[in-house]
């Protein structure tokens, strides 16, 4: 099974771009960020089209997690628990009912900036709710892979230039740690996994020529529990996603799972 994630920056404005790299990649399973759109405004018979099932968690102009499945879904959770007040669409989960059944989130974690304001504390709040679901989650003891955009640049590796993000909530300690604190539950991060090397970046900003310079960070992440993890394949950074029309700021990241085995 092939599971992809990829945080599209708008789903609609980047509909033509997103299709083709479909088409030509061909994943099982995908895990969309920032949709940007409210569920009855996702465009789900062009996916439809192409051999998915789609279940969406959408969010007027911001946020917004969906799930595309080659296989029926089901047990579908919109929203992440912990906190009813919170009315943010970053998190969608769903069993995927292939014939070696894996459950499937698609995460969409707070920015954090700028520090000093709301937005940090409520990041390392959503993160620690994430923690708490995860550990649930584990406890079923099946496969399982939780992917998306983070917004955690994990080590000094994973930025072509850490020291330009000493002072971004992407790359703080307690935003580190809190990531850390997951992989020790007993996720693995398949970049790990792969032994993809030093340099693979998943986000490359629209300013300042990052792309044309290389000015990347890692940030998109698939962690994969025990189950899913004896069953890892590998691990595909389509970087070539961020060189096609209007491409999004951050390209997919593909795993492959044997489920058979």
């Amino acid at each position: 099974m092939r599971i992809a994630t990829w945080n599209v920056n708008s789903v609609n404005a980047r509909l033509p771009t997103v299709l083709a790299w479909l088409e030509t990649a061909n994943p099982d399973v995908v895990c969309f960020q920032e949709i940007k759109c409210v569920d009855e405004k996702f465009p789900r018979e062009a996916f439809e089209s192409l051999g998915y099932n789609v279940e969406t968690h959408g969010q007027k102009t911001y946020n917004g997690v969906a799930i595309l499945s080659k296989f029926p879904l089901s047990d579908i959770r919109r929203g992440l628990p912990g906190d009813d007040s919170d009315e943010q669409a970053r998190y969608i989960e769903a069993l995927i009912e292939a014939p070696a059944p894996v459950r499937v989130a698609s995460i969409y974690l707070p920015n954090g900036n700028p520090l000093g304001t709301e937005k940090f504390p409520y990041k390392l709040a959503w993160f620690q709710r994430l923690h708490n679901h995860a550990k649930e989650l584990l406890a079923y003891e099946e496969p399982l892979a939780l992917c998306g955009d983070y917004n955690c640049i994990l080590t000094p590796d994973d930025a072509a230039k850490p020291e330009d993000w000493v002072n971004d909530a992407l790359f703080q300690p307690e935003t580190r740690a809190a990531l850390n604190a997951m992989k020790w539950l007993g996720l693995a991060d398949a970049h790990d996994l792969g032994g993809e090397p030093k340099g693979t970046y998943t986000f490359w900003d629209y300013q300042a020529g990052a792309w044309q310079r290389n000015n990347g960070i890692r940030i998109d992440y698939a962690l994969l529990s025990p189950q899913a993890t004896d069953r890892f394949r590998g691990i595909e950074t389509h970087r070539e996603a961020r060189d096609m029309d209007k491409p999004s700021d951050h390209v997919p990241v593909v795993v492959d799972l044997d489920l058979e085995a």
